[in-house]
């Protein structure tokens, strides 16, 4: 692997590099237009880009933060340990339609995984022209897992001095090896006169012909890699500048000691400004003759060059912006509709062709954040329409912009607006169709229900076309029946209940036919399907099938208050969002059946009631988590054991019902061990071996008490869970942080070590689960305390056993977590209080 000739001497400099290095090699070995490195956080479950090369950090944001349970192909490359070619987007489409709908361009991707000394360390992920066949990408996928093991070789010895290595930062954006020499480079400065101290970026260095540590730190040593003449002339003018001079209003020309000729652009707001660019070629002095505006980007989006053309139509002074991100130097372009044009360019191999609204100087500013309170309303003028153009290259893109009539084409084209214009004027062009997908697509994947789902879609969709009305019917036993509704008159849409296939009605012949179907006005509608009930006499329709994998889920309608003309673009993002809303309520339709049998599972497993000791009072409590499945492995029971009693509780890893169906087999198990009366540590280890043999890789935790009412003798032994917390008579609590074994379903052959304490007449015993005293990003130790507090409070309890003292302990103890939004854990409570013999004595 190459080097950078940066100061690797840290080992967070040493990953830098290695993998900006990795990233740039792989546009390269892959013939990719960009590359990306993502690795683990110290967020569980989430991956984070680190390294970025070939496109700009701040346009693909969204994709900075990957959970790996998700359906993309970075998340299954880490989950699985596998690696995924998709070679066009009919491919990437048919296996993963919300990244398909987040990057709807034409192009191909590789993802390889990159080995850690324990685990998965991370991915290497590339986009690249689209190719008709996988087999195609087969020598560049080769050439990435190279690549790969290079980098997991180099990262082994940073892994043995930090195991958890992690990436919480923004990524690393870097520049790919660029196919030919530069053309043109620009390099901002800025000298303050007062301190006489010049600050710079790397490439100015570079035009200069100095080394990245040699840049300069005066005014004197900027202007001494010139020729006497032209460093004499600089240093005056940079002086006159400083000393309220106007700036010179156009470029000034000088040549560097060595020949290399530059252009050099002052302005002064507070202290002096000004960059540096090569003279540029014989064509770029042409350009600037242009009376079309003409302007190149750099693969991360800084504007490198730029006609007097460009910044007259642009309404931005060229000094401003030359060197910076457009979205930065022309901060009224800055906005989601272009930047969704922009990503097209910077990944699609065909230009891009669309027309935009130049804001009037106010708004310009406004936008810009110039003079304004937080709180300023903001109205937008008229302004002027522009043709943009932008080419796509493999070093630098090139953009035209030229006046427009405006007209019906800029009209139908999404108008690019600031902030403020967007929530002033709701409406159709409001947002770039193409940007809101990958909005609705991220959301999606958050989206469990069927009713989560069709919020998604109200929120996200119809903002996006302007839509007013959605109504969303699922197939079951071959009739569509209702599933959401938002903007129809009441009472409409209830003659279309359960309506079955063969209706003829646009709803059910959009499912049946496969076909979406697009009406430009009501009247369209009604020529269609004759007689058909209307909710509006103006307005367009659209009806969308939702079909996932080939099987048909159910049908979207979208309603619009006025007539539209649904455009090629629209209508191939809405069918395709179709496809992504399809998926999700397919997933949503699995979930709420696994669900449903989850809980049943859950609720036939739990005991009805616990058993019965003159001499023992119990109570537990089962919380589902908020999150997930809802349901998963915690479990607790009270069983005879002898003429003794059987406490214990457990926690089988993962939420579901393949968890719920492990727990009732654990819990079977447990009984019949305790039903025998066998030693603690028996149990545990029959029952450790038992999920061994029954589920290989299934992980359990588990806390066992043998008590003896009689003397008061109880015997812990546990299996990596949570200790126990004892209240004593006088009120004292204790946390039992007593030896315990493995987690159960590791090792066959674990021991697990009885410890033996006394409980005294009127001693609570409280065994409880990790979601009771976890929350991501606390200290369990804080949540166990807590907990332990919460059980001095219990008080004593009452002289007489029975009635529903033990049970109210039980609800306060639990009172927060049920109350509590995000519950991401099952909870399982046990409290078992031992009370006196009858007649008072011990």
């Amino acid at each position: 692997m190459t080097g950078s000739g940066e100061d690797r001497s840290g080992p967070r400099a040493r990953l830098t590099a290695l993998l900006t290095d990795a990233a740039i090699e792989a546009i390269g070995a892959a013939g990719a237009r960009a590359a990306g490195l993502y690795m683990r956080s110290s967020t569980p479950g989430v991956l984070r880009m680190a390294a970025l090369a070939g496109l700009p950090g701040a346009l693909f944001r969204p994709w900075w933060r990957v959970h790996v349970d998700r359906r993309f192909p970075v998340a299954d490359t880490y989950r699985l340990g596998v690696q995924v070619v998709l070679p066009n987007t009919t491919e990437t489409m048919r296996r993963y339609p919300q990244f398909a709908a987040a990057l709807p361009f034409p192009i191909g991707s590789i993802c390889v995984p990159v080995a850690g000394a324990a685990e998965t360390f991370g991915v290497l992920t590339v986009l690249r022209p689209a190719t008709p066949e996988a087999a195609e990408l087969l020598p560049a996928r080769d050439r990435l897992a190279e690549l790969a093991q290079e980098l997991s070789a180099a990262v082994r010895p940073l892994e043995a001095d930090d195991p958890a290595l992690v990436w919480d930062e923004e990524p690393v954006c870097v520049a790919p090896p660029a196919t030919r020499p530069a053309s043109v480079r620009v390099g901002r400065f800025r000298w303050d006169p007062a301190a006489d101290v010049v600050t710079g970026d790397g490439t100015l260095g570079v035009l200069l012909g100095l080394a990245p540590d040699e840049l300069p730190g005066s005014a004197r040593a900027l202007v001494r890699t010139l020729t006497r003449e032209d460093a004499q002339r600089l240093l005056e003018l940079l002086r006159e500048t400083a000393g309220g001079a106007p700036a010179p209003a156009g470029p000034l020309y000088v040549r560097t000691a060595d020949g290399v000729a530059l252009r050099v652009e002052l302005w002064t707001p507070s202290r002096v400004e000004g960059i540096v660019l090569d003279a540029g070629s014989v064509a770029d002095a042409a350009a600037d003759q242009l009376p079309q505006g003409m302007f190149c980007l750099d693969r991360l989006g800084r504007i490198v060059h730029a006609n007097p053309s460009a910044a007259r139509l642009l309404g931005e002074p060229r000094a401003r912006f030359l060197g910076r991100p457009l979205w930065e130097g022309v901060p009224w372009l800055g906005q989601p509709a272009f930047e969704d044009h922009l990503r097209a360019a910077l990944l699609a191999p065909d230009p891009v062709h669309f027309h935009v609204r130049r804001p009037p100087r106010g708004e310009r500013e406004y936008a810009a954040g110039a003079d304004r309170r937080p709180d300023e309303p903001f109205r937008p003028g008229e302004g002027d329409w522009l043709a943009v153009s932008v080419h796509p290259g493999a070093d630098v893109l090139t953009c035209t912009v030229a006046r427009s009539t405006g007209g019906a084409d800029a009209a139908a084209t999404p108008a690019v607006r600031s902030p403020a214009a967007e929530a002033a004027e709701a409406g159709p062009a409001a947002a770039s169709p193409a940007y809101r997908p990958i909005v609705l697509a991220l959301a999606l994947t958050e989206a469990v229900t069927a009713r989560q789902v069709s919020a998604v879609v109200m929120q996200e969709l119809l903002p996006a076309f302007g839509g007013r009305r959605l109504a969303i019917y699922l197939l079951q036993d071959r009739h569509l029946y209702l599933a959401w509704e938002s903007g129809f008159p009441p009472g409409f849409l209830a003659p279309f209940q359960g309506v079955g296939l063969d209706a003829r009605l646009p709803g059910v012949e959009t499912l049946t036919t496969g076909q979406p179907l697009f009406f430009d006005s009501m009247e369209q509608l009604a020529a269609a399907y004759p007689g058909i009930p209307l909710d509006a006499t103006v307005g367009a329709r659209a009806f969308l099938p939702l079909i996932a994998s080939g099987r048909r889920v159910g049908s979207c309608i979208l309603g619009f208050d006025r007539t539209r003309r649904f455009g090629t673009e629209e209508r191939t993002v809405l069918t395709a969002l179709a496809g992504v809303i399809a998926h999700a309520m397919e997933k949503a339709q699995r979930y709420e059946t696994e669900a449903a049998l989850a809980r049943g599972l859950q609720r036939a497993l739990l005991p009805r009631r616990l058993s019965v000791h003159p001499r023992v009072e119990a109570a537990g409590r089962y919380l589902p988590g908020t999150q997930g499945m809802d349901v998963g492995g915690d479990w607790y029971d009270v069983v005879e054991a002898g003429d003794g009693v059987a406490l214990v509780i457990g926690d089988v890893q993962g939420h579901g019902v393949q968890a719920a169906a492990t727990m009732g087999q654990l819990r079977s198990a447990v009984r019949a061990f305790a039903l025998d009366d066998r030693p603690p540590d028996e149990v545990l280890g029959g029952t450790n071996r038992l999920l061994i043999d029954l589920d290989p890789g299934q992980f359990a935790t588990c806390c066992y008490v043998r008590l003896d009412p009689a003397t008061g003798v109880a015997r812990f032994v546990r299996a990596g869970h949570p200790p126990p917390l004892l209240r004593h008579p006088d009120g004292r609590t204790q946390v039992l942080d007593l030896p315990g074994g493995v987690v159960l379903g590791v090792d066959a052959h674990a021991d697990y070590p009885v410890s033996e304490l006394p409980m005294a007449p009127g001693a609570l015993l409280a065994l409880y689960t990790d979601g009771l005293v976890e929350r991501p990003g606390g200290d369990i130790d804080d949540g166990i305390t807590a907990l332990r507090l919460a059980l001095a409070k219990a008080g004593a309890p009452p002289p007489r056993p029975g009635g529903r003292w033990l049970a109210g302990v039980a609800d306060r103890l639990t009172s927060a977590a049920r109350h509590a939004v995000d519950r991401p854990d099952d909870i399982a409570l046990l409290l078992a209080c031992r009370r006196g013999a009858p007649g008072g004595t011990a």
